[in-house]
């Protein structure tokens, strides 16, 4: 997307991980409290404000952490939820179609946590993923399908006065 748009990309976890090291490593040495606040450091440090120019990808879990995980957190969290340039993607909007892609996803990676843990995680952020004012895109079909949605909504949302 970030090359359709000539823009940059930023994903955030390659980010902590060139900053920070193994984000396994680093969740289970400090925790995820101290991960969550790290993390919301590192966007304030790369992104600054959310209506910069470019593609960022969150952590999946970003836009879930407690509020008071960080003294900046709250106020970033509602830029990133309130502006027009932020997308929620989410294998489908249907929650059990979601969770199941979702666990068979995560049980594909090298740090996936037991199939009952990850159901739970994601059970647990969906609503809050669905509850977010940014407008959901499904993942669930091939990658260009997706693109070629968010570059169409990128111009029609840039085309919106603010």
């Amino acid at each position: 997307m970030a090359e359709r748009l000539s823009v940059t990309f930023v994903d955030l976890d390659a980010e902590f991980a060139a900053d920070s090291g193994d984000i396994s490593a680093y969740l289970d040495t400090h925790g995820y409290d101290a991960y969550a606040a790290r993390n919301v450091s590192l966007y304030a440090v790369l992104i600054g404000e959310p209506e910069r120019s470019g593609v960022v990808a969150l952590s999946s879990g970003f836009m879930t952490y407690r509020d008071n995980v960080h003294s900046d957190y709250v106020r970033r969290r509602e830029q990133i939820a309130w502006s027009k340039s932020t997308f929620v993607l989410l294998p489908s909007l249907d929650v059990e179609i979601c969770v199941a892609e979702v666990v068979r996803r995560q049980l594909q990676r090298p740090f996936a946590r037991a199939a009952e843990r990850e159901e739970h995680v994601i059970r647990t952020r969906f609503p809050i993923y669905a509850g977010l004012p940014a407008l959901k895109v499904e993942t669930m079909r091939p990658v260009d399908a997706v693109v070629a949605e968010l570059v169409t909504l990128v111009a029609a949302q840039s085309a919106v006065p603010p």
